[in-house]
C-alpha cells in the first residue's frame, strides 16, 4: 500500500490548539517533539514532578471533559517558550517555563471557562522525557484520511481531522486498514517507528475543534459501524530521523 503523510501537528498543551508543522525530527525512544509538553490541571492531580506518572485526562482541562476549551486559540513559540493565547477578544502571552508565566496562563484559561471549569486551575510542565499523553506509551499517533472520510459519511457527517488531535495523518491506505497494522512497522522519510496499538476513542473527538459544540457522536458512530471504539494507532519512534509532510509511508520489514 502506498501511503504518504498529508498533515503534521503537534499539541504543546495537552487539550489546546493543534500546531501545524511541514516537518519534524523524531528520536528514538521519545515522544513527537514538543507535543504535550503542558497541561492544565482541573483540580489537583496528584502529578510528582520528581516521580513522573501517567495521569488520566480526566484530570486536566480536555475537550473531553469540557468543549468551551475549543474556544481558547493558542500557539506555543518553544524558541523562547512563550505561549500567544486568544479567546473571548482577549490576546495575551505567557512565559510558560516561569511560575508567573504559568500562572497567568491559568487564570486566562479559568476566566474563559468559568464555571464549567472545576478548578482551581493549575499549569503543570512535564519534566525531561515525560509528555502528558492519554496513553503511558503513546509517543506518537497516526490517523488514516480514508478512516474519517468513511466514518463521517456512515453517519451523515463531514468529520474535522483535528477533533482526533494526531501528529501525523496520512493519505492513500484504504479505510480502515490501518487496524491490520496494530504491529507493523513503518518507515517514514529518515525514521522507524512501530505501531502498537490502536487507539480507543472518547468523548474529546464528540468536539467541533471550530465550533467547540459536540456535534457528532464518534464513540456511537463506531460501535455502530464497526463494533469497536478504535481509531487510528499508536506508534513508538524505533529509528529516529527527520520526517515531513509529502514523505511516504512504507512498511519496513
Amino acid at each position: 500500500m502506498s501511503a504518504r503523510i498529508a498533515a503534521l501537528f503537534r499539541h504543546p498543551v495537552k487539550g489546546f490548539t493543534p500546531e501545524p508543522l511541514a516537518r519534524a525530527t523524531l528520536t528514538a525512544g521519545r515522544a513527537f517533539p514538543c507535543d504535550r509538553l503542558f497541561a492544565v490541571e482541573d483540580g489537583p492531580s496528584g502529578f510528582d514532578r520528581a516521580a513522573p506518572a501517567h495521569i488520566s485526562k480526566t484530570k486536566f482541562t480536555v475537550l473531553a471533559k469540557i468543549p468551551a476549551v475549543a474556544r481558547i486559540i493558542t500557539r506555543y513559540e518553544d524558541d523562547i517558550g512563550v505561549l500567544r493565547a486568544k479567546a473571548g477578544g482577549r490576546e495575551e502571552s505567557f512565559a510558560l517555563k516561569t511560575q508567573q508565566g504559568r500562572a497567568g496562563f491559568a487564570a486566562f484559561v479559568a476566566d474563559m471557562l468559568g464555571e464549567d471549569a472545576r478548578g482551581p486551575l493549575r499549569v503543570i510542565e512535564a519534566p525531561g522525557d515525560h509528555r502528558f499523553m492519554d496513553h503511558p506509551e503513546g509517543a506518537v499517533s497516526l490517523i488514516n484520511h480514508a478512516s474519517l472520510a468513511d466514518l463521517g459519511a456512515g453517519g451523515g457527517h463531514t468529520l474535522e481531522p483535528l477533533r482526533f488531535r494526531a501528529n501525523l495523518y496520512l493519505e492513500g491506505w484504504p479505510a480502515w486498514s490501518e487496524m491490520a497494522l496494530d504491529t507493523a512497522r513503518l518507515r517514514i522519510g529518515g525514521a522507524v517507528l512501530q505501531a502498537f496499538k490502536p487507539i480507543v476513542r472518547c468523548a474529546a473527538t464528540h468536539v467541533n475543534p471550530n465550533s467547540a459544540q459536540r456535534d457528532f457522536d464518534t464513540v456511537g458512530a463506531l460501535q455502530q459501524q464497526h463494533g469497536h471504539s478504535f481509531c487510528g494507532l499508536y506508534l513508538t519512534v524505533v529509528e529516529g530521523g527527520d520526517i515531513a509532510v509529502g514523505d511516504a509511508v512504507e512498511i519496513a520489514p
